[in-house]
């Protein structure tokens, strides 16, 4: 009867050990919380109490009634006080549940934006671009019908072919806009150069873009979001920031590509413009779908800094 009973408190005591070690490695996830602490150190004493006991039991040691109670009143005051307190870890878990839930909605609503505006600025560029080309083509063919000689037959011919030109041009330049063709064709590298390019010849703003990127090549959805997240800080400087120098740093090192940028303008108060728009609340939506980490610091008068780290290895199907 004795080997049975020593046996399930031998294999107690080592479920015991087992869920403290788990207990005491999940200390950090819980912020140090005192409840889960004390219930911790509970644990560890029962522990001891029993491991005694198993010792008492075979007559290696010897220790006295009066010593046994405190510890075990102590083990008990412990994990009653952690009981008690527990309530306190649950309200720090369900408010960590709330801001996820709040941060996910705001993450969700940037995004259905972000489309909205594209659709609706891609509905601009068809209506007041290629709707009146297309139906100066159409009035052109119609009056080819009733054209009366060859001049006038060749001139309306020209004129027809001028306008589907020009209508080839600004279809090219919307499905540019949408998805640059330099990106597609040479990379993420090459495709930020040219947008930097096209941006200082139109803005009275010095820009300066280093890289050790040369032809690597990465999944389409990093290079298309990383060059949008960049036209997209770029534009907001030039719109907001009224600053005189952008600094453009793009980086792959160990296979994570590193983004950092700055301006010299006037600054703002990061949460408070993530909140109202400004183009922030569509970036961070944009590295958060990749995995990516974003960090922006400003102060008013003071210039902004935005960095983002994006592991090339969590997205499926990068080609470095």
């Amino acid at each position: 009867m004795w080997l049975f009973l020593e046996a399930v408190l031998v294999l107690t005591l080592i479920v015991q050990v087992v869920a403290i070690v788990f207990a005491a490695r999940l200390v950090r996830k819980t912020k140090y919380n005192v409840a889960w602490i004390l219930m911790i150190i509970g644990s560890i004493i029962i522990s001891v109490v029993m491991f005694l006991q198993l010792r008492m039991y075979n007559g290696k040691i010897d220790v006295s009634p009066r010593a046994m109670v405190g510890v075990c009143a102590f083990s008990t005051i412990c994990i009653s006080v952690g009981v008690m307190f527990a309530h306190r870890m649950f309200k720090y878990i369900d408010r960590l549940n709330r801001q996820r839930t709040l941060l996910n909605k705001r993450l969700l609503t940037a995004v259905l934006r972000a489309e909205e505006l594209s659709k609706s600025h891609f509905a601009k560029e068809l209506h007041d671009g290629m709707g009146p080309l297309l139906s100066s083509a159409k009035m052109s063919l119609t009056a080819l019908g009733s054209a009366r000689d060859e001049n006038q037959r060749a001139a309306i011919v020209t004129n027809t072919t001028h306008v589907i030109d020009e209508a080839i041009r600004s279809l090219r330049e919307i499905s540019n806009n949408m998805q640059p063709q330099v990106l597609k064709d040479f990379g993420l590298a090459r495709g930020v150069r040219n947008f930097i390019d096209k941006s200082v010849a139109i803005h009275d703003v010095e820009i300066d873009f280093s890289t050790n990127l040369s032809d690597e090549r990465f999944d389409a959805d990093v290079e298309i979001v990383l060059y949008r997240v960049i036209c997209e800080l770029v534009n907001n400087s030039f719109k907001h920031a009224k600053c005189h120098l952008i600094t453009l740093s793009l980086t792959i090192d160990d296979g994570v590509l590193s983004l950092e940028y700055t301006d010299d303008g006037r600054g703002f108060e990061p949460q408070a413009v993530m909140d109202c728009g400004m183009g922030l609340s569509n970036i961070s939506s944009r590295v958060n779908s990749l995995n990516g980490t974003l960090e922006i610091t400003s102060a008013k008068g003071a210039g902004m800094r935005a960095v983002v780290y994006i592991d090339t290895g969590n997205v499926v199907g990068v080609n470095v």
